[in-house]
């Protein structure tokens, strides 16, 4: 018998766990051998306030101390670099505006990319409120809490069944094994309404999308550690340093079913090209790719805290694109929430991020 049981060990389940561990015994369970197996591996790790729909913002600006501060911090400089020519300028003033960023000319956007083709773009902005996390050293942060607090993380633990008792969770697993919570949290990514259909909870209707991933040589073997972030207006494109390479996305939408996602190969070549078109280096050779799922709920924020229906099952899910940005704030909210205490956020953000909004 445990008091919360989580399922998921992405960085949604791992930071709910955390926090709710400093209330009762918890336990995570992770299917894969290893936590943040999926999307949480294979994350760009940004951080950027402004980057979301407003709930997902008052998040992203609530957990900013804690990745900055918290167990020494988990944030580098990193800056963010936005282009465009005039047949996207419609799209580059609605970015510029949503991300709070300042127009450059093109002299300042080549400084901080020297790599840029100066005939491809007409406009550039930049905002240095952008920061690498370090998503490993985050997840191992929360890992650690729930472990000093008496919590238990398994791997290799899948669900096969879970049943509702007249006062508890019982949850089976592929190995034979039942552990009994008194509240179960789903925090089970791409596969969160299958949790929920398992356990006799109606769906919200949470749509996967791919998103493809290439790692590419630096241009002339460049020291490219300095460099910010950049972006394609309309997010048709982007480019991030990472590890003396570059990783370079097509930042493509395409809906899946949930599993071990794999990078598409013409989708890949066609947003390296996009990038490529605006740079003087040609990609030459792809170093390694990869994919992940980013999971929406119908109105892309995020799904937190008890079901209406049932308030012994929690939603931790949805994250999107913005899991590791939010997780600070999204994980204490849900602790908040299963405490009965009352959240930090305001009333409204609690409301819009309520699984209530779709009973």
């Amino acid at each position: 018998m445990t008091d919360v049981l989580v399922i998921g060990g992405g960085i949604a389940g791992l930071s709910a766990a955390a926090r709710l561990s400093n209330l009762g015994e918890v336990r995570l369970l992770e299917r894969e051998t290893a936590l943040g197996y999926h999307t949480s591996g294979r994350s760009a790790a940004l951080f950027e306030e402004c980057y979301g729909k407003p709930a997902v913002v008052a998040l992203n600006r609530a957990s900013h101390r804690y990745l900055a501060e918290a167990n020494g911090g988990v944030l580098s400089p990193r800056g963010l670099l936005m282009i465009a020519g005039d047949d996207l300028k419609a799209a580059f003033d609605a970015d510029v505006a949503a991300m709070e960023l300042a127009l450059i000319d093109k002299d300042r956007a080549r400084a901080l990319w020297p790599d840029l083709n100066p005939a491809s773009f007409t406009m550039a902005a930049y905002g240095a409120h952008a920061w690498d996390i370090d998503t490993d050293r985050l997840m191992q942060n929360f890992a650690r809490e729930v472990r000093a607090n008496g919590g238990t993380i398994s791997t290799k633990a899948e669900v096969r069944a879970i049943r509702k008792t007249r006062s508890d969770w019982e949850v089976e697993l592929t190995t034979g094994e039942t552990i009994t919570a008194q509240i179960l949290v789903n925090a089970a990514g791409s596969w969160a309404d299958r949790v929920a259909e398992m356990a006799g909870i109606p769906t919200i209707g949470f749509t996967p999308y791919r998103r493809s991933m290439g790692r590419i040589p630096a241009p002339g073997g460049a020291d490219v550690s300095g460099w910010p972030m950049i972006f394609g207006a309309g997010e048709t494109w982007y480019a991030k340093p990472d590890a003396g390479a570059l990783i370079v996305s097509p930042a493509e939408e395409v809906l899946m079913e949930p599993h071990d996602a794999f990078a598409d190969d013409m989708t890949l070549a066609e947003g390296i090209a996009r990038y490529e078109e605006h740079m003087q280096t040609p990609v030459t050779r792809l170093l390694s790719s990869w994919a992940g799922l980013r999971t929406f709920a119908p109105d892309r924020q995020l799904v937190l805290g008890p079901d209406a229906r049932d308030p012994s099952f929690v939603w931790s899910a949805g994250q999107g694109g913005y899991g590791f940005q939010t997780s600070p704030a999204a994980s204490a909210l849900v602790a908040d929430l299963v405490a009965g205490r009352q959240p930090e956020l305001d009333g409204k953000t609690v409301a819009a991020l309520s699984p209530a909004r779709f009973a």
